[in-house]
């Protein structure tokens, strides 16, 4: 009975959430059959949406419930989901100065972009956004970072809609600076894979550069998106330490005592735990794929979902700032992934 009344309170938001995710995949197949490929993903395109029906109309209390639960449950299970995908193996694939160079840009692009987004003013959890959308994946580690430091749907839709714009223009002006660099096929894909945001987005901006360069900057892509998992886990633990440290002074033991989980929310325990499986090769392959679609659309209701619950006005109010920081951040991790190059002798 219980579990009947949770479904009729969620139904109605989740049905709204379910229209606005579709609409998103109906405009995203008809960019790709406009312009070959989707310029703006569906994910981006949800919270777009979501926003636009949000400022446009505003939901009945009915349909919170259903809202909220997306928001968040669904984020956190494409999360997990997003632990198939990922086999450590690829890791090994890169070799040991190319991965040092990338744990280096990564963790050092998360401390510059946050420093920046503090120093022009952005909230502290919008600032962790931007930073670790612009040094992992873009929209994708945004949407993964969110449930973890309990962002608010206005700064994960500003950062999500922001990053976006820019890093198309990134995609756009790569194969330009490659050749004006007189970079190799090699390092041109690698310096690809090092800035470019989503995997699809490091082939149309490596695709000019040759075949080759597709696949460098490709494998290059999927190391710097398996420092998601790191990422995540650690934001966690810093706040699950931070979260202690306030509630009592009572409390003054570490909170390892009360387990790892005390740490780490359960949805990333089962992400690293899934990673690992498939790692060590316990994933049957007919369920990667499956898996991989599941967690896309997932993550896309979920933003549809955040959509829904976003200001607009808070949105704007905030874009100049953010635009500012992302592109200060893009700039400073093309200059460090330059140096990468010509550390490991690619450039």
């Amino acid at each position: 009975m219980t579990a009947f009344l949770s479904a009729r309170t969620h139904a109605p938001g989740l049905l709204v959430c379910g229209a606005v995710a579709l609409g998103a995949l109906a405009l995203e197949r008809l960019e790709v059959r406009v312009a070959g490929h989707a310029w703006v993903e569906a994910l981006v395109l949800a919270i777009l949406a979501g926003t636009a029906v949000r400022t446009l109309w505003t939901p009945p209390a009915r349909f919170a419930c259903g809202i909220q639960w997306a928001a968040k449950g669904l984020l956190e299970c494409a999360v997990a989901l997003m632990g198939v995908t990922i086999s450590f193996a690829t890791i090994a694939a890169a070799g040991l100065p190319l991965l040092a160079g990338i744990v280096a840009i990564v963790f050092g692009a998360i401390a510059a972009s946050f420093l920046l987004g503090r120093a022009f003013g952005l909230p502290p959890k919008m600032a962790v956004l931007v930073a670790c959308g612009n040094a992992i994946c873009g929209n994708s580690a945004i949407a993964a970072v969110a449930p973890v430091i309990d962002a608010e749907s206005d700064d994960v839709a500003t950062a999500i809609a922001f990053t976006a714009v820019l890093g198309v223009a990134v995609v756009i002006a790569l194969p330009i600076v490659a050749h004006a660099l007189h970079l190799s096929a090699a390092a041109g894909g690698t310096l690809a894979g090092l800035t470019v945001y989503a995997v699809p987005q490091v082939l149309a901006a490596a695709g000019p550069l040759g075949p080759s360069a597709v696949q460098t900057g490709t494998l290059v892509k999927l190391v710097r998106v398996l420092m998601l998992g790191p990422v995540v886990a650690c934001l966690s633990v810093l706040k699950a330490h931070q979260a202690e440290e306030a509630e009592a002074a009572a409390v003054r033991t570490p909170g390892l005592r009360h387990g790892l989980l005390h740490f780490l929310p359960p949805f990333i325990l089962v992400f690293l735990a899934l990673a690992a499986l498939r790692s060590l090769g316990l994933v049957p392959v007919a369920m990667i794929a499956p898996a991989h679609e599941a967690s896309v659309f997932l993550t896309i209701l979920a933003m549809a979902a955040l959509g829904l619950g976003v200001d607009l006005r808070s949105v704007t109010a905030a874009g100049p700032r953010v635009v500012t920081v992302v592109t200060l951040s893009l700039l400073l991790l093309g200059l460090a992934a330059l140096a990468v190059l010509r550390l490991t002798g690619l450039a």
